[in-house]
């Protein structure tokens, strides 16, 4: 199974957070899945740890392409075909430009989003497919 991760689950996912759940640390732990981070995560996590509205618990932000390395995390870029066909996403009331990016990344290649992103049901008529 290929999973895309969320944001606040990567986050969770490098710290051993206690937020996951059991189904999210069974996937994560099983080598026949492929995760998946966006370089959309990285650039909000840096973007909001520069302005103040967000820290990372001993790390940083340099350090977290080395840290998907040790976890066999894949690291996905953003695509011009991403950035243009952004437009094709309709739903209209969540605003969010990089949950909107994530989502769309995960919808394209047909992954599933690991996500307890409350507004992301939002997105399944869209073609969201969500586990947590």
């Amino acid at each position: 199974m290929k999973y895309f991760l969320d944001t606040h689950v990567f986050l969770w996912s490098i710290a051993d957070s206690s937020e996951l759940s059991k189904n999210v640390i069974t996937a994560l732990k099983n080598p026949e899945n492929e995760i998946f981070v966006s370089s959309v995560t990285l650039w909000e996590i840096t973007l909001k740890t520069r302005v103040g509205k967000l820290a990372i618990q001993g790390t940083t932000p340099a350090e977290l392409p080395g840290i998907m390395e040790r976890l066999s995390y894949s690291q996905l870029t953003l695509t011009p075909e991403d950035a243009l066909g952004y437009l094709d996403l309709h739903e209209p009331t969540h605003k969010d430009p990089f949950d909107r990016m994530l989502i769309w990344q995960c919808i394209r290649r047909d992954m599933t989003m690991i996500s307890r992103d409350g507004e992301f049901p939002k997105f399944v008529p869209f073609g969201l497919k969500l586990f947590w």
